[in-house]
């Protein structure tokens, strides 16, 4: 709702343009998104405040700018150099150090690749920004500050754009709070860049009417801050597994920006042409040799990840990972879960009879089955031997002994070994709680676990449920 109202406010204040009340309503939405950037900056309820405060502060130097401007246009005289200029680029490096600060927690010590890569095209960035809108400032033969103001726009756009490369290349959450803050930021550079570019196509009113924009681009920072989930913002998130296409393909054309300008600038001719092609070969071999190189990397590190975390036999979850999704279950508030415990009947006199071979057939077609008879949201592991648990969030009771009924059933079926049908069946203890919040994680599987030595002690090839 809020951010449908920040933007009727903008398409109102682009349509009332230039007008004393299309100023004074822009003005007034503008203070009330300062004011809500502080809100979300620093209430009760923040964990991390530092990023929030750098943010909410630039917007109010921005805000700020604005008021002079609006001030200066009806009573005074708009100067071409002014306070307002000081508060207007004052913002640029606070959200910037915002941004930073943010993919510092969001990804503690894998930040390098995500730095570099973010300073590559910020670098290729500020050589275009050099060339098309930096020296000509310059060239125009004004004064010092008449040229060096303006100039420093730029090199505040580089600067914003190189904290939300930051964001964007390293790892972390990537939901509707992120999605704003991207949002917010592209939206002040895509503003600037049409300053600069768009003098050139048309009349000067209609660039005018962009600065309306300034004022969604605040929103949806702000937006990012109001959130539910903004604790995403700052929250450690998952490393990055693989390399994207699209990344490689940034980085390429950031390496040939530089050689470009400098033969296009100086005229080209067949000799820099040729050497233009082939800087750009070289460039495109050595990256597709890049890009192999990690590649390979990523599938060493997610077969070790997967190694460390699931069952070498039977490609179940492991304990370590049973352990992880069991601490997970007190945030299930006011959910329902179920843990079942399994143990094998019959499995010793396979392997005794027939050997350790046989058996693992025996556990790698029991594993099959379980992951077939569960839901996706479930976790099946194998704790060792011939014991399994099977952990169901968000299951009622009903729900768990519907699924041990299932899963007696698959694990008595008879398992194909050579010329024979080896038979094996299960006792099940069941453990439930209709609230996981009232329920620890190893209360839940130690109730199970001796659920499943009662069925046991009742004859085998059933399941019990443990008492409340």
């Amino acid at each position: 709702m809020f951010l449908v109202l920040a933007f009727i406010g903008v398409a109102i204040s682009v349509a009332a343009y230039n007008t004393t009340a299309g100023a004074v309503g822009y003005l007034v939405g503008y203070a009330v998104v300062a004011g809500l950037s502080w809100w979300a900056a620093l209430r009760p309820n923040r964990q991390d405040r530092g990023p929030g405060v750098l943010i909410a502060v630039a917007v109010s130097l921005w805000f700020t700018g604005d008021l002079i401007e609006v001030v200066q246009y009806y009573y005074f005289t708009v100067p071409d150099v002014g306070v307002a200029d000081i508060c207007w680029l004052g913002g640029y490096p606070l959200v910037a150090i915002a941004l930073i600060q943010m993919a510092r927690r969001r990804a503690p010590g894998q930040l390098l690749g995500a730095v570099l890569d973010g300073l590559t095209l910020s670098l290729a960035a500020a050589t275009l920004s050099w060339q098309f809108f930096i020296e000509p400032t310059f060239d125009l033969g004004y004064g010092v500050l008449a040229s060096v103001v303006p100039a420093l726009y730029p090199v505040a756009d580089v600067v914003l754009l190189t904290g939300i490369l930051i964001i964007v290349l390293s790892p972390g959450g990537r939901t509707t709070p992120t999605r704003y803050l991207l949002a917010g930021v592209t939206v002040f550079l895509a503003v600037d860049l049409g300053y600069n570019l768009l003098p050139y196509v048309v009349h000067g009113d209609w660039v005018s009417r962009l600065g309306p924009f300034v004022l969604a681009g605040n929103a949806l920072l702000v937006a990012s801050g109001l959130h539910p989930a903004s604790a995403e913002l700052t929250r450690p998130g998952t490393q990055l597994r693989t390399l994207h296409a699209a990344r490689v393909l940034f980085l390429g054309c950031a390496l040939m920006t530089a050689p470009t300008l400098t033969i296009l600038r100086s005229g080209p001719d067949g000799t820099e042409v040729a050497a233009l092609l082939a800087t750009g070969a070289c460039a495109a071999f050595v990256l597709v040799r890049f890009t192999a190189a990690v590649r390979e990397q990523e599938r060493a590190q997610a077969q070790l990840a997967f190694q460390a975390s699931h069952d070498p036999l039977t490609g179940l979850a492991n304990r370590s990972v049973l352990g992880d999704r069991l601490g997970e279950i007190r945030s299930l508030v006011n959910s329902p879960v179920a843990v079942l415990y399994l143990d094998l009947d019959g499995f010793k006199q396979v392997n005794d009879r027939l050997g350790h071979e046989a058996g693992d057939a025996v556990l790698r077609a029991v594993a099959a089955r379980l992951s077939a008879a569960v839901r996706q949201s479930d976790v099946v592991a194998r704790l060792g031997g011939d014991e399994f648990v099977v952990l169901c969030p968000g299951a009622s009771q009903d729900e768990a002994i519907g699924l041990a009924e299932r899963i007696l059933a698959e694990v008595a079926a008879p398992v194909p070994y050579r010329e024979e049908l080896l038979q094996v069946a299960a006792s099940i203890g069941i453990a439930s709680r209709a609230d996981s919040a009232d329920a620890s994680p190893a209360t839940l599987l130690r109730s199970a676990d001796m659920a499943m030595y009662d069925a046991k002690r009742a004859g085998r090839g059933r399941w019990v449920l443990a008492d409340a």
